[in-house]
């Protein structure tokens, strides 16, 4: 049985999962912010004493300078074990990319749909990611990337209105609002956020006739309420989608 090493490079952090080609459980998981990248390699060494990675998969979204950090630290505590970048391709592990230009797209937007594609297989999906930005994808029954949105996500969209606009207060999305009516500015800002991230995910869902919505983030769990006042919308919270996407390349390829 091969170990890999899956790493997910995102934003605002970096997550990893050591997992093997046969079962669908991590055999051991965990992140960390940018500012603590550092701490990945404390992880690492504890995680490899009992499981040493064949090779390393990883999609990077973070930059040339997050990409450099993770080789170092990757060449110290698992010296000689090959490391792939995960890259957008025109087709892999089933998946049939369609973007215009298939270079083009995220790799960590073909990694969900990849981990979409095998969680709902022969059917439409619609996934959406909710992290720094929401990206909301689409992809076929016949397992074809059709495209998708790219917005703002709930943070960012909170924090970018506070600082535009005069005497709006910054504040911290995560309270579960009982209406969609905010009767203060903070509550207002809000749900106008999280009406805008629902709203769009919702139409996305309705114009594509998808079967199922899949749900990963960091702010799913603030959306994912709306969300379930949709009607007809049918709604599954995945953990690490990206991840499950890495994983299922590596599964289908050996």
């Amino acid at each position: 049985m091969r170990t890999w090493l899956l790493i997910d490079a995102g934003n605002t952090r970096i997550k990893w999962a050591l997992a093997d080609s046969a079962g669908d459980a991590w055999l051991a998981q965990g992140a960390a912010m940018h500012a603590d990248a550092a701490d990945l390699a404390v992880q690492w060494s504890a995680a490899f004493a009992t499981a040493q990675p064949a090779r390393v998969l990883a999609a990077n979204v973070a930059g040339a300078a997050v990409r450099t950090r993770l080789e170092q630290m990757l060449a110290a505590t698992a010296p000689g074990v090959a490391v792939e970048w995960f890259a957008s391709s025109a087709q892999r592990a089933g998946l049939v990319n369609g973007y215009r230009n298939p270079t083009q797209l995220g790799c960590d937007r073909f990694a969900a749909a990849i981990g979409a594609r095998t969680l709902v297989p022969g059917c439409p999906v619609i996934v959406a990611n909710c992290g720094t930005a929401t990206t909301v994808d689409a992809i076929d029954a016949a397992g074809r990337f059709i495209g998708g949105m790219i917005l703002p996500g709930l943070g960012l969209m909170a924090s970018s209105l506070a600082r535009n606009t005069a005497q709006l207060p910054q504040i911290q999305p995560g309270t579960l609002l009982p209406s969609p009516f905010g009767d203060n500015t903070d509550d207002a800002i809000l749900a106008g956020c999280l009406s805008a991230q629902a709203g769009a995910i919702g139409r996305a869902y309705a114009g594509h006739g998808a079967v199922e919505c899949l749900l990963s983030g960091g702010a799913a769990p603030y959306i994912a309420p709306l969300l379930a006042q949709t009607p007809g919308l049918v709604l599954r919270h995945v953990d690490n989608i990206v991840m499950k996407g890495l994983h299922a390349v590596v599964r289908a390829e050996g």
